[in-house]
Order: C-alpha cells, then sequence, then structure tokens
C-alpha cells in the first residue's frame, strides 16, 4: 500500500512530535512513523522516569536541611511509593494519551520500523508483517535519537547489563549497584539509587562531570559521597562477568574488583541510524546526521533540501529540550519553503537553531545539583576569547541561608572580557537549576555586564548571587 504526505517524520518522540505540530499547525499534512512508543526516550525512559526517581529523596535531604521540618520528617522513604509515582508519571509505558494527542492535533499515525527507501519515500515494516511505501511532497524528517554506546569490554554483553532504560523502569532496587561511568546518567542514576537506598560504587575513568567547570565535579564528588555511595576515580572497567549466584563482578585495571546485584553501564550515546536506509540515499549508516542551522541534512541529495535531522543525531546537544528547540525551527522552515517563503519570513526571524552552538543550558539533577550554560573557561579560551572568570559561594547569599542549612555551593561566571558579555555561567547547589534561565537569556541576549547590575534581583532570595557575582567583577565605571 502507497500513500502520499507532505511530511514524513520518523521517530515520534518529543523532537518529532514537536516538527509534527509546527508542520501540521501550518497547514501541511504530517505523518509520525513510530516504533515503540509516542513520546519517546525522554517521556518513558530518560528524562521523565529519571526525575521522577530523584525527586522524594531530594525532597526528604532538603526538609532534613530546615530547623523545625527535621524535626517532622521521622520516617524512612517509601521506596514502593517512589516506584508507583514513577509508574504513573509513565503511564505504566502505555502510549495512549500521546497516540490520542496526536489524533486531536491532526496527525497521523503509523506504527512500525521507518527506513529511508529513496529520496522523500520512507518504507514502514508494520507488526504484522506487511510494509507501506509513503512519499513525502516536501520532506523527511529523521528524528530517531540514540541508545546507549556499549564499551568493548570483556564478557561485558554476556553480563546482562542495565543501561539507562534499565535503571530507570526498575521495579525493584538492587542491593548494591555498581555503575560505569561518570556523565549525566551515572551521576543521577548514582544519586538516585542511592537515595533510594542501594549500595552504590560509582567507577570512573577520569573524573566526573569532566565536560563542566572542575569545581562541579568535586561538589558533586564530595555530595554522592556523603550519600554513601562509593566513587573510585582513575579506574577502567577490564572485565565484567556474572558468577553463579547472579552476582555482577567487575574487575578493573586498578585495585580489587566490585562486586554487586546490577552493573549499569554509562558510557555515552550512540546515534539511531543504523537500520535507517541511509544508504539508500548516499549517507554512512549508523553515523550522526551533519546538519546545518535550519537542520537540513548538509549533504543528502537532491536539488532541493527534503531531509532533515533533529535531536539526538543532529549530535548538536543530546538534551531533550534543545532537540524540541532544534524542531521548532526544523518544523517552521519545512512550512516556510512549502509555502514558497523565505526562512527569514518567522515572526522571530530567521528559523534556525543557533544556541546549540555556544549556549546550551543543561541541568544535571544529582546531589547537589549543576545547572550550566555557554562556554566553560576551558571552552572559552579554546576558542580564542580573552576571558576572567568570577566565582562566589552561594553562602554569601542571605537567600540561601534561609532556603536551607546545608552546603551552600558555588556560582562561575565566564565573561568576555572584549564584549563585556557572559559567555558561560555554572551553579552547584541545592534547587540551583532554577537559576539557570536568567543566565541563559544572559548569555543568549549578549546582555552587557553594565546592563545586568540593573537586572536587580529580589531580596531575599537564591537569585541574589547574580548581585553577588556582578560585585566580585567590579562595578561599572561612572561617567564623569
Amino acid at each position: 500500500m502507497d500513500r502520499e504526505v507532505d511530511v514524513v517524520v520518523i521517530g515520534a518522540g518529543p523532537v518529532g512530535e514537536n516538527v509534527a505540530d509546527r508542520a501540521r499547525a501550518a497547514g501541511l499534512e504530517v505523518l509520525v512513523v513510530e516504533r515503540e512508543l509516542v513520546g519517546g526516550e525522554c517521556s518513558y525512559w530518560a528524562c521523565v522516569p529519571s526525575k521522577t526517581l530523584l525527586r522524594s529523596a531530594a525532597a526528604v535531604r532538603a526538609a532534613r536541611r530546615v530547623p523545625g521540618a527535621s524535626e517532622a520528617v521521622t520516617g524512612a522513604l517509601d521506596v514502593e511509593a517512589v516506584l508507583r509515582r514513577r509508574n504513573a508519571f509513565v503511564s505504566d509505558w502505555s502510549d495512549a494519551g500521546g497516540e490520542e494527542w496526536l489524533r486531536s492535533v491532526g496527525i497521523g499515525l503509523e506504527r512500525g520500523h521507518g527506513r529511508l527507501a529513496g529520496e522523500r519515500r520512507v518504507e514502514v515494516d508494520r507488526a504484522d508483517g506487511t510494509t507501506v511505501a509513503v512519499t513525502a511532497r516536501h520532506a523527511v524528517v529523521v528524528a530517531t535519537g540514540s541508545d546507549p554506546a556499549v564499551p568493548p569490554i570483556d564478557g561485558l554483553v554476556e553480563a546482562r547489563p542495565w543501561f539507562s532504560r534499565e535503571a530507570t523502569s526498575a521495579q525493584q532496587v538492587p542491593r548494591r549497584l555498581a555503575i560505569i561511568g561518570g556523565g549525566v546518567v551515572a551521576v543521577e542514576m548514582a544519586t538516585a539509587y542511592a537515595g533510594l537506598g542501594a549500595e552504590v560504587t560509582v567507577l570512573v575513568r577520569h573524573g566526573l562531570l569532566d565536560r563542566m567547570e572542575p569545581f562541579a565535579g568535586d561538589l558533586v564528588l564530595a555530595g554522592l559521597r556523603e550519600l554513601g555511595a562509593s566513587v573510585r576515580l582513575g579506574v577502567s572497567a577490564t572485565r565484567v562477568s556474572r558468577n553463579d549466584a547472579g552476582e555482577v563482578v567487575v574487575e578493573l585495571d586498578a585495585g580489587d574488583p566490585v562486586v554487586a546485584d546490577e552493573v549499569l553501564v554509562a558510557t555515552g550515546r550512540r546515534p539511531r541510524t543504523t537500520d535507517l536506509g541511509l544508504e539508500t540515499v548516499g549517507l554512512e549508516p549508523g553515523g550522526w546526521l551533519s546538519v546545518d542551522d535550519t537542520l537540513v541534512v548538509t549533504d543528502a541529495p537532491g536539488r532541493t533540501p527534503w531531509l532533515y535531522g533533529v535531536g539526538d543525531v543532529a549530535h548538536r546537544a543530546l538534551l531533550t529540550h534543545q532537540g524540541k528547540y532544534q524542531a521548532r525551527a526544523a518544523g517552521d522552515v519545512i512550512a516556510a519553503r512549502a509555502l514558497g517563503r523565505t526562512v527569514d519570513d518567522g515572526p522571530w526571524g530567521a528559523h534556525v537553531a543557533t544556541a546549540d552552538h555556544r549556549a546550551v543550558p543543561d541541568v544535571v539533577f544529582g546531589e547537589p545539583e549543576v545547572a550550566a550554560v555557554g562556554r566553560t573557561a576551558a571552552e572559552a579560551e579554546e576558542a580564542g576569547l580573552r576571558v576572567r572568570t568570577v566565582d562566589v559561594g552561594l553562602d554569601a547569599v542571605s537567600g540561601t541561608g534561609i532556603h536551607s542549612d546545608g552546603p551552600a555551593g558555588a556560582a562561575r561566571l565566564v565573561v568576555d572580557l572584549d564584549r563585556g558579555t557572559v559567555v558561560g555561567a555554572t551553579f552547584v547547589g541545592q534547587d540551583v537549576a532554577e537559576l539557570l534561565h536568567a543566565a541563559t537569556i544572559a548569555v543568549v541576549g549578549e546582555v552587557p555586564m553594565d546592563r545586568l547590575w540593573h537586572a536587580v534581583p529580589a531580596f531575599p532570595t537564591v537569585s541574589e548571587i547574580w548581585l553577588r557575582l556582578l560585585e566580585a567583577y567590579g562595578r561599572p565605571e561612572v561617567a564623569s
């Protein structure tokens, strides 16, 4: 059976949904192809369940840092209630609500494995064994996301390890959990499972969160150890196996092996492009897609743009919010070109995704939280900028002390001295995620430091850290 529509979107995660919604709102006929659940990785196995698993223990810790509230917290965490709440947030892994939303906005859904079969052409293998071919009049969008990378560790696959999906969907908490990796997934799952009562051991080749400012990793390391987690730095797993008792044994290149009930592998991501038919349009299967700022795949064939890559597969910023940002731009670009307009016809200017280059906000929901946007000091210097870093402890703010009696945390601004603007910001501490958007606006808007003096933070809030950072940077010159 063949059919024809304006736009085909392969992948119905948040990114694919946003492309489809944007194009459909412009009047285009859109079909979404999904092989698993409408709502994708973020909704069922990543952002939503992971943050739900983290929240309950974080709320208890926050209450225990405030006298008066601390005395009211007398019981242990109800782990079964936490897991039930997580299950509710992922709708028990049912996508009926997502399917209904697509129907309500007029977006078609084809369930099955979609792959390219030539220019503007997609074939979908359905579960019943039939295949449907779809031709796109205007565009095909690849929004298939990414999978965990599997490192070449002897015996790993045979040991049946956990990856991120298993960690966020587990219905029981293992007594002992080993984690290989030191990035976001490793830190968040170590925090979550330590909070749920597991004995957690984190095995890190270098340092924690080594793509962020060094002080962030140092404070998170201290926080994990305060939770009771064991963090072993400078070690690599050389072999993983399961013994006759069902235990996982992780052998290391230094020190004693680690024995656990489960091992979580969190060592990066790879694109879901292996079985996508890229070879039918002259592209390399299994690789990331190179895109321009309109999200067009730059090396796709055709006299006019037709193939788009959004979200993780574009390998710009593997974050749901950045993927949705790209999706909005791509949907508008597709609609503009389909309707004979230019990509500069948008209500806010050109339909392009430029924030992915140097203004990406990111939050690690560890203990403590880390919130960062833009460039680190090292990245700014590598880019040739003449910068100054400004560091202030969050304990310099009255609002922080009122907020909690726990460790205060720290903040850093990276300032471009030639332009007088913030190019990077990092906050570490309790609930600092809510400080991040102000920093994002400062970076994206290129707000001069002398103008930030007039953005007055309310007292007594943690946001007053902005005033302390500006004071540490130095008062603006007063005109004579």
